[in-house]
């Protein structure tokens, strides 16, 4: 039995393809929105061959009506939708001062709006049924900007203040909605594949780079069990927590090693892209070119994900500790 009708944006590659294959092994019916039709429709192949239903529907999220049509299509072929995962993304690298207003305001477009638009349509079908999820997949860039990628890192800091606003209203209206936010480290996606460039190298992820697809056992676990926020991975809680201690130590390390971190010189894999405007042909699927640098699981990742184990296993170190320290005290007496 079905648990439920799930819709992911940007469910074609990537972290959302990962996510959409996290959500049928757990016995979840998908819907899939992206651009590309060759991606979502392998998605939707991946999730019917674990025995659930999928719909795949060519979306460009930046749209608000196509949005509001998807949405429709979803609850008329699936049913009622319980679960919202916002993660659609395109990408621009390269310096502000350089990058074409047009390419810009495109990914903010897709990158904030289609944050915006999915919430609004999960939202009014939601309410008055007075259930419902909805995870926004964000970013330890939500919270420190880095060089190269202005457009990307603005669109994640407008969405955690979208979503607060968001929390509060719903709260004041005693609301049984959920808004979760999931915040993500660097990832080997297509993301670094397909984006609209201005390096000199091939754009990667700043290392450590984690696989897609324990960031989507994270996600998954908090649409069906909601926290108000999640932070993934180590690097995660450093930049969020580093740069709350010390911003200025943060410009003058990012002005440093940024530019540098973001390339792979040693690449020589052709891009594939750009997706900004248009989708890529083919389907993509979850990982980029950097599997061989990539880590699977991480202490960070682990406890979070067995938060119970976690905890006991803390409460009974922090016992020893604490009894060891008596047993000195008493020998010493």
């Amino acid at each position: 039995m079905s648990k439920g009708v799930a819709v992911v944006t940007g469910g074609s590659a990537g972290l959302g393809r990962a996510i959409v294959r996290e959500l049928a092994d757990r016995g979840w019916d998908v819907g899939i929105l992206a651009r590309g039709e060759d991606g979502i429709e392998g998605a939707a192949a991946d999730v019917r061959a674990t025995g659930n239903r999928a719909l795949a529907v060519p979306t460009d999220v930046a749209d608000r009506a196509a949005v509001e049509s998807a949405a429709d299509r979803i609850e008329a072929e699936l049913g009622p939708i319980d679960v919202w995962i916002n993660d659609a993304m395109v990408g621009v690298f390269g310096e502000f001062a350089s990058t074409d207003p047009d390419d810009f305001e495109r990914a903010v477009h897709v990158n904030f709006f289609g944050f915006v638009n999915g919430t609004r349509a999960a939202l009014h079908r939601m309410q008055p049924r007075g259930r419902g999820n909805i995870v926004q997949v964000g970013s330890a860039l939500a919270h420190r900007g880095i060089p190269l990628q202005a457009a990307y890192c603005s669109s994640k800091h407008a969405i955690k203040g979208f979503t607060d606003s968001l929390i509060t209203e719903l709260r004041h209206n005693h609301s049984p909605i959920t808004v979760c936010e999931v915040d993500m480290p660097a990832m080997n996606t297509m993301q670094f594949d397909w984006v609209k460039s201005q390096l000199p190298h091939h754009p990667q992820p700043v290392p450590p780079i984690y696989q897609p697809e324990i960031c989507a056992k994270v996600v998954v676990d908090t649409a069906e069990k909601p926290r108000r926020r999640v932070w993934v991975g180590e690097p995660t809680v450093f930049t969020i927590v580093g740069n709350r201690v010390s911003s200025r130590f943060a410009d003058w390390y990012l002005a440093r090693t940024g530019y540098k971190g973001q390339q792979a010189p040693d690449l020589h894999q052709p891009m594939i892209g750009p997706n900004l405007y248009e989708p890529v042909s083919g389907d993509r699927g979850a990982h980029g070119a950097f599997d061989s640098r990539s880590m699977t699981i991480t202490p960070q990742t682990w406890a979070i994900r067995h938060r119970q184990l976690a905890y006991a296993a803390a409460a009974a170190t922090a016992g020893a500790a604490l009894a060891g320290v008596l047993a000195g005290i008493r020998k010493a007496a």
